[in-house]
């Protein structure tokens, strides 16, 4: 193994130096995110090959400017609800007209994440409260989870203009028309999904679940002989170059309200994902390299746009695919770049491939998401930081089930202040923290007066981050008003 301090090189050297680690890891990487990127998409709206459109861009385009050397870019299912929002509000009931004037919001959202990093706003990630955050991304859990259950059964019943709590309480009606057939190889590949990370043999560990389900499915559903007596319930893709053209249709700012609203979410919602995977990765890069936050904004914010303009869905810097690239070796940008390489590659050569796929299946990969991002752990954790924590976190979860994402972290944000306000927090340092800073030869010291809380942790973080490597750092909080509420 390397020296720490041997850090690996980037550009076309780090391509010679690093091509075995790199490739094998974009590999694995390539057979995790292929049958996720079919089914963030079909869970989206959108047609099914556009989600590899975007793993294809985010992989061989973006991999080559990105300000993060391990982050994978690609379709998240945590913009699932975003996206399938906009088709359904712009389409009203036409999937197709939805999806081009969606296309439309996505192009402006992609430059709004080109301006946030030109002007610096990697830090905007400081400003959201933890709580309201992890809030947001169970609440998306649950959308999942709702919105794939009928998939998962391939039910005959209708769940058009259904919100999240009218879906789970359509659920006995589901299960009384579901597909038996369908509905076993979902249950099967469900069973492997949240069993897999149990196994032990760590040779058997290494193969990615998803290739274990799309190896049983696919014969599965050829034995039960799906393509004669139940075509629907496969994925459908087509070809790529027929697909690919100018998709996106900004007719939508007729519209102005909606249009705003959505070019606001995807450009928030997307880049906080992002800003907390490349935070998350950097953590576990064995090298401890710091990213440029910034430059990976622009660099995500230009394949949106790009992607946007052909039709695809937007991209993040995907944590799941992100963490197995860097469990399986990767070194440098380059294995970002081998992922993408190896779904375009299986795409022109092995499309039919695809379109035996069930899409229970897809639906039992993003149902093992949606569990992980709303499993009971992030209840029991937020409560131990306290109930104030719990309270917010709540809140987040409850207006984003009954509104939409946007209005559920602004309640999550609100109930934060209030919260601050309450346990006795000035008003005048809800946004402006008095901080002091004083050093001696060898230390630094920083005195933080009335309250250290969210809204006002980017005034005091400009001060951590004036401190010159190096020195010991003292933070004193004795002249705060304290509470149970853990800061962010």
């Amino acid at each position: 193994m390397k020296n720490k301090l041997e850090l690996p090189k980037d550009g076309i050297a780090g391509l010679k130096e690093n091509f075995s680690s790199d490739a094998v890891s974009g590999f694995i990487v390539f057979l995790l995110a292929l049958p996720l990127s079919l089914g963030i998409a079909k869970a989206s709206d959108f047609p099914p090959i556009m989600g590899l459109l975007t793993a294809i861009v985010g992989g061989i385009v973006v991999s080559i400017f990105s300000g993060s050397r391990l982050t994978i870019k690609g379709p998240a299912a945590g913009l699932i609800v975003i996206v399938a929002g906009a088709v359904a509000e712009f389409g009203k009931g036409d999937n197709v007209l939805g999806w081009h004037l969606a296309l439309g919001a996505m192009v402006v959202a992609g430059l709004v994440q080109i301006l946030f990093g030109v002007f610096k706003l990697g830090k905007l990630m400081d400003f959201f409260p933890l709580s309201a955050v992890h809030g947001m991304l169970a609440a998306i859990g649950l959308i999942i989870i709702g919105k794939q259950i009928p998939v998962f059964l391939h039910t005959s019943v209708s769940t058009k203009g259904k919100g999240p709590l009218e879906l789970f309480a359509s659920i006995p009606e589901f299960v009384s028309h579901l597909d038996p057939k369908a509905t076993v190889i979902g249950v099967v590949s469900l069973a492997i999904m949240m069993g897999w990370p149990f196994i032990k043999n760590p040779i058997i560990k290494k193969i990615p679940a998803p290739l274990v389900v799309l190896a049983l499915a696919i014969p599965a559903e050829l034995y039960m002989n799906f393509q004669t007596i139940a075509p629907d319930a496969l994925v459908k893709i087509g070809s790529l170059a027929d697909n690919i053209k100018l998709n996106a249709s900004f007719e939508g700012l007729n519209e102005s309200g909606i249009f705003i609203k959505f070019v606001i979410m995807f450009a928030l919602v997307g880049s906080l994902e992002s800003l907390l995977t490349v935070k998350a990765m950097d953590m576990l890069d064995p090298y401890k390299r710091k990213s440029d936050a910034n430059k990976d904004l622009i660099a995500t914010g230009i394949g949106n746009t790009v992607v946007a303009f052909l039709g695809g869905l937007p991209m993040i810097s995907e944590v799941a695919r992100s963490s197995a690239n860097i469990a399986n070796g990767a070194k440098t940008r380059w294995a970002n770049f081998f992922h993408g390489f190896f779904i375009l590659l299986f795409v022109l050569i092995a499309a039919k491939l695809i379109e035996l796929i069930p899409n229970t299946a897809l639906a039992a990969m993003l149902i093992t998401v949606g569990i992980k991002l709303t499993h009971p752990k992030e209840f029991i954790h937020t409560f131990q930081k306290g109930k104030e924590q719990l309270l917010i976190f709540l809140v987040t979860i409850i207006f984003t089930l009954v509104e939409d994402l946007l209005v559920g972290i602004a309640a999550g944000i609100l109930t934060e202040i209030l919260v601050n306000v309450f346990n006795g927090k000035p008003l005048r340092a809800i946004f402006s923290a008095p901080t002091s800073v004083s050093s001696t030869d060898d230390a630094y010291l920083i005195e933080i007066s009335d309250a250290a809380v969210f809204t006002n942790y980017l005034g005091i973080k400009r001060k951590l981050e004036s401190i010159p490597y190096g020195f010991k750092v003292t933070i004193d909080l004795s002249k705060t008003h304290r509470s149970e509420e853990h800061t962010s």
